[in-house]
């Protein structure tokens, strides 16, 4: 675990993404072609608006998105298709791409996004925590124990008041009740993961990731299992660990 402590969103988010265009790079030197995983939300924000200008072999890239609202459609402000499309896929133009379509028959969706992600290792995934210290939409207690590569959630409340409290809904009601999600074991296939988390929102979940052992209760922990992965977190999002320390 690495952990990098910046003073500002925008710092944090800028380092994130100059070690992923050097691990992206790494591999496709290596491969010829690198896959990548990327998450949505507030707090990758800055991330994507430095990540987009790396100097990278855009043509080399595969793309896979995290997770999706079930039944929620495109056109809505919190469609995590429209924010990567408008945040990402506008401005490169990777080699492949796959998003998570909530909208269409379920199972079918599962059955291709499980055959396209099994092809080949993910070399680099951006995975976030939530103020819950879920990852993806794994929430707590989060199974870490399921081997299938995508699958359907229950989304809890306290997950779904972050998505109201980030402006992306107007009132709980409005946030669907599930989503698709990447799985805690396929997240671990990665080899390395990159996890970007600024703001005071999370430093409650920081801490908590930091100071507990492995724990289904707070998701994020598991990531301290996982040989490659580096935090990049701001001042604001680390605030309370230098108080624990």
């Amino acid at each position: 675990m690495k952990i990098n402590i910046l003073e500002s969103a925008d710092q944090s988010g800028l380092e994130a993404a100059r070690e992923s265009a050097k691990l992206i790079n790494e591999a496709i030197s290596v491969n010829g072609t690198a896959r990548i995983v990327l998450s949505t939300g507030a707090s990758q924000f800055e991330f994507l608006q430095h990540f987009v200008k790396m100097d990278i072999a855009w043509d080399k890239v595969e793309m896979f998105h995290l997770d999706e609202y079930v039944g929620l459609p495109e056109a809505h402000p919190a469609s995590f298709r429209k924010y990567l499309k408008e945040r990402f896929l506008q401005h490169v133009d990777v080699r492949k791409y796959w998003l998570v379509d909530g909208e269409g028959n379920l199972n079918e969706v599962l059955d291709r996004l499980n055959e396209e992600i099994g092809k080949a290792p993910i070399d680099v995934a951006l995975i976030g925590i939530g103020e819950n210290a879920h990852i993806a939409f794994n929430d707590p207690p989060a199974d870490f124990d399921d081997d299938r590569p995508f699958k359907i959630v229950d989304l809890s409340d306290t997950c779904k008041m972050q998505q109201v409290g980030e402006g992306w809904f107007a009132t709980l009601e409005d946030v669907p009740k599930q989503a698709i999600s990447m799985s805690v074991q396929q997240i671990l296939k990665s080899r390395n993961v990159i996890s970007v988390v600024p703001r005071q929102a999370k430093a409650r979940a920081i801490m908590d990731t930091l100071k507990n052992g492995i724990d289904v209760n707070i998701p994020a922990t598991i990531m301290k299992s996982h040989a490659n992965w580096s935090l990049y977190l701001d001042k604001q999002s680390s605030s309370l660990v230098y108080e624990w320390c």
